[in-house]
């Protein structure tokens, strides 16, 4: 075995899995996953690289694959969960199908925040996550800082929330249906699960007419108010910006949605 695929050797034993393909590095978290066979189910094994994706891992467990992939096994670091066959939203919308991709996103979402009958795991609050926009002294994010600082101060309809919908993060498993992976886990507001929506999956999303129809159409299909949804979409628009800022990547896209939201 490679030195990869040795740190996979105690699960694979484990719960008796057969590899199916090579080891994937995921950029911004750096966990691990490999493609395995689980008896006659195609999975993927996943070794978080993080206290918060450990996190995760308890978090899909207990959405027990309503909106979520399922999960057949956890335990530390590692989670197995049900491999999709299918692929990501992504080139829908590439195929000019937003309108159908967004729909798709907010029934995910609408399911993961479904009432269930046990208490979720523990999670820590989103004021947590805006940490970055809230510090920052960038003069061009103040706008995003007043309007995150009002929106956690005024926070209502709490849930466990994802904390990281894109159309990345939800894959076609088939018979199964559209299901969201590699979730964060935060406590907050449920408008927030449907603020990253807008600027993704590319920059090419983010134009005043879509971002338009996008707010329309979420706010209709998740029953929220317009403003309210419209400012959380400011709020993460900053958060992304200053996120960047820190990891010194591109800001192209929230820095568009900035300026599309600020400017009318």
């Amino acid at each position: 075995m490679g030195a990869d695929l040795k740190d996979f050797e105690p699960w694979l034993a484990l719960w008796t899995l057969v590899p199916e393909g090579d080891v994937m590095s995921m950029p911004v978290t750096r966990s691990r996953l490999l493609p395995v066979r689980a008896g006659e189910q195609a999975a993927m094994l996943k070794l978080a690289h993080s206290a918060d994706e450990r996190r995760g891992a308890s978090i899909m467990a207990w959405w027990d694959g309503q909106g979520a992939a399922p999960v057949l096994a956890f335990q530390d670091q590692a989670l197995l969960m049900l491999r999709a066959p299918g692929g990501a939203l992504v080139p829908m919308v590439q195929a000019g199908r937003d309108e159908a991709a967004t729909a798709i996103l907010c029934q995910v979402v609408a399911r993961l925040h479904a009432p269930r009958g046990s208490a979720p795991p523990t999670a820590p609050p989103l004021d947590d996550l805006f940490a970055a926009l809230l510090q920052s002294t960038d003069p061009t994010l103040a706008g995003a800082r007043g309007v995150a600082s009002s929106l956690l101060e005024t926070s209502r309809d709490p849930v466990l929330l994802h904390g990281d919908i894109h159309h990345g993060n939800v894959l076609d498993f088939g018979a199964l249906g559209w299901l969201a992976i590699d979730p964060w886990g935060l406590v907050g507001e449920r408008a927030y699960d449907y603020a990253n929506i807008f600027p993704n999956p590319d920059l090419a999303s983010v134009t005043p007419d879509r971002v338009a129809a996008r707010l329309s159409q979420i706010a209709k299909t998740a029953e929220l108010e317009p403003a309210r949804l419209r400012a959380w979409a400011h709020a993460h628009a900053g958060l992304s910006a200053a996120w960047h800022a820190q990891d010194g990547t591109d800001p192209a896209a929230p820095r568009a949605m900035l300026a599309i939201l600020e400017a009318s």
